[in-house]
């Protein structure tokens, strides 16, 4: 597509691939308006385009990080503005959606986070293990440890839970130079099952599992409850996991997944300045940026980092979370420039935002001139409307009074 792109060619790229019968199924209820920001025109195009669809998912994404968005998501803008070979990027990679969807859709993938959570949780989803060959590393692993934890975690885990938390934890620390595929995965799985809410992670009741609340809350949800730690057998919890993620697997997809993960990038950089990326080169970016304020990644992920051996103190230092909207504009400011650098000409970028503040500020009208001053050009916006989510209930968040009621994707093209 070049620059000239007419709003009606662009309706007939957003209609393609659609997975229902036709399109008047897919876009039956879509439609198009226009909204003026700084005095000029711009298309949006609104409708359900993704979410009814999200049983589709790979099992393979199914592994928590707070404020992810589904996997429909990235797969919609992939399968529409790139090619196989294309790379793809992801600038606030989080849990690795981005990267997973175009890893299963023989893209290129490029990864950043400046969270090292990031890379931990993505990568070993490229390099899928047999269960056979997760038992056999399993057996090998002590489950028991002279090591103590170094705080207090009475109130999630059973005493006998804790010791076999605390050796996988040592066997992997000390391995972090010279881990496997296999070392990866369990390291992964182990770091998604620390704290939930069912019988299927490693600690009591809790809250979701993609953030672990302090421990003066935990005691709390305790008292409440009036619970006090089970065993779990952490082994048996982690093959249990993995075969969810890995049964519905078909072979063709894990072996594309292990030929582009050869080839993949992880980084830890500030998104925007990432030197390693070469100019021109990216087809495609989609993304979602953190919120102003709304998550406190750093604090939600304090169990996590512990698990793993990271600084978390040093990781809330790295993570600038802007707390006004001038503040954010700027950070994006810098973004931008850098995502267009890195973007080829005549590639694209899906920037994912939300309403915050009750509604009262929608960011992708502070995001569309943004975009045109770092050089790009904007080319709509598409809104995906959607009821609200289990996860974004069960945290007593209304999505439209806290967070996002609207995916709400600004849509620029790099000129040619």
């Amino acid at each position: 597509m070049s620059t000239t792109t007419t709003v009606g060619q662009l309706t007939g790229l957003l209609a393609k691939h659609t997975a229902p019968a036709s399109e008047a199924e897919a876009f039956g209820t879509a439609y198009r308006d226009s909204t003026q920001i700084d005095g000029k025109d711009y298309t949006r195009f609104i409708g359900e385009f993704w979410t009814s669809r999200q049983r589709q998912a790979s099992s393979l994404q199914e592994v928590s990080y707070r404020a992810c968005f589904k996997p429909q998501l990235p797969r919609f803008f992939i399968e529409r503005f790139s090619n196989p070979g294309d790379i793809v990027y992801d600038p606030f990679s989080g849990r690795g959606t981005t990267a997973l969807e175009s890893g299963l859709l023989n893209r290129k993938v490029i990864a950043n986070d400046v969270n090292p959570l990031s890379q931990i949780l993505c990568e070993p989803r490229f390099f899928v293990p047999t269960l056979e060959q997760l038992a056999e590393r399993l057996v090998e692993i002590p489950r028991t440890t002279r090591t103590k934890a170094g705080i207090d975690l009475s109130m999630f885990y059973h005493r006998k839970t804790e010791r076999e938390l605390v050796a996988l934890r040592k066997y992997l620390i000390e391995r972090s130079d010279k881990a496997d595929a296999l070392d990866k995965w369990i390291r992964m799985v182990a770091t998604n099952r620390l704290t939930g809410h069912s019988p299927g992670f490693f600690s009591v009741y809790t809250l979701p599992p993609n953030q672990a609340v302090s421990q003066k809350r935990q005691i709390k949800i305790n008292e409440k409850r009036n619970q006090v730690p089970d065993y779990r057998d952490t082994h048996a919890l982690i093959l249990k996991k993995s075969r969810r993620l890995i049964n519905a697997l078909a072979p063709e997809s894990v072996q594309r997944l292990r030929n582009v993960g050869r080839s993949a990038r992880f980084l830890t950089s500030d998104a925007g300045n990432t030197p390693a990326i070469r100019s021109g080169s990216v087809q495609l970016t989609v993304t979602s940026p953190p919120f102003l304020n709304i998550v406190q990644y750093a604090q939600d992920n304090w169990l996590r980092c512990w698990f793993n051996g990271i600084d978390a103190e040093k990781i809330a230092e790295s993570l600038t979370i802007a707390t006004t909207l001038p503040r954010w504009i700027e950070m994006m400011q810098q973004v931008f420039y850098e995502l267009y650098r890195i973007t080829r000409p005549g590639g694209w970028i899906a920037f994912e935002v939300g309403e915050i503040n009750n509604g009262r500020i929608k960011l992708d009208e502070h995001v569309v001139p943004i975009g045109i001053e770092a050089g790009l050009t904007c080319h709509g916006i598409v809104i995906n409307e959607q009821e609200f989510t289990k996860t974004a209930n069960i945290w007593g968040v209304k999505n439209n009074n806290r967070g996002t009621n609207t995916n709400r994707i600004v849509l620029f093209q790099k000129p040619d």
